[in-house]
């Protein structure tokens, strides 16, 4: 078994074409040549999530986040992004993501979210098109709960997600239709009104954006970027593991949300 390998199953879940244009997605360190013998997955390829990956003996990090984002200008131990390339360049770990692409495609980020948070009725919200399937791929899922309070949403939505805490704005309506879009979705809350919605859950929410919400009548939630994505990890381990029943996948242990309420 080598990387490319494990590319290319990933392109059958999360295909390329599926990313946004100014997305970096597929493998960004290492050789696809490379033989895997273990994987661990992780939301984020961050210096403490590579130090765990070679401290379990794992030569493939497979991660949502990309390990390179922005085109650095130089690869130095000044930077955090420097500090993992070169340590996984050292250790011989190779890292590979599926990034906007996993969030749009069907059982990615966005389905796991609206399933972990016990909608029903589960849709592509404005579809951008249907993979090989014949499924509808795009950004994000509506469903329905069975109609409650919004303080009685909100529970679950904390407890589901293992959020340490939520901000929101009440419309002063129920929550019956939901949305969701994990991780900055916020600028999406049009497609949530316009598909009949009365609450989004999803995270990074701008001051503004709270206030055009409650304006709008929609209930407007922000679960954290870490809680609105982490639960793909776990989903994304297992379908490695299906289709690579021979290679140990493990999910980080380490990594968790740095963000904390005083």
């Amino acid at each position: 078994m080598n990387v490319q390998e494990i590319v290319d199953f990933l392109e059958t879940i999360a295909p390329r074409a599926m990313k946004y244009d100014w997305d970096n997605v597929g493998l960004l360190c290492g050789s696809g040549k490379q033989e895997v013998h273990k994987i661990l997955v992780a939301l984020d390829p961050f210096e403490n999530v590579c130090r765990e990956a070679a401290q379990k003996g794992a030569d493939l990090l497979v991660t949502h986040h990309p390990l390179i984002f922005h085109a650095p200008k130089s690869v130095t131990d000044e930077t955090d992004v420097g500090r993992s390339i070169l340590f996984l360049a050292r250790h011989g770990i190779c890292a590979v993501n599926a990034h906007t692409n996993l969030d749009c495609a069907p059982g990615g980020v966005n389905d796991v979210l609206a399933e972990t948070l016990g909608l029903s009725d589960i849709r592509v919200l404005s579809p951008m098109g249907e993979d090989s399937q014949g499924r509808p791929w795009g950004l994000l899922r509506g469903g329905l709960v069975e109609e409650q309070p919004l303080s009685a949403f909100l529970e679950q939505v904390k407890s589901r997600l293992q959020a340490k805490g939520l901000r929101y704005v009440d419309s002063g309506k129920a929550v019956r239709r939901v949305a969701v879009g994990g991780g900055a979705c916020a600028d999406e809350m049009f497609t949530a009104l316009d598909a009949g919605c009365d609450t989004f859950v999803t995270a990074d929410v701008k001051y503004n954006e709270f206030w055009d919400a409650k304006f709008l009548g929609l209930n407007l939630i922000d679960a954290g970027h870490f809680a609105t994505e982490n639960p793909v990890v776990a989903v994304l381990a297992a379908k490695l593991r299906a289709a690579f029943p021979e290679l140990p996948v493990e999910c980080a242990e380490n990594h968790h949300d740095c963000a904390n309420f005083f």
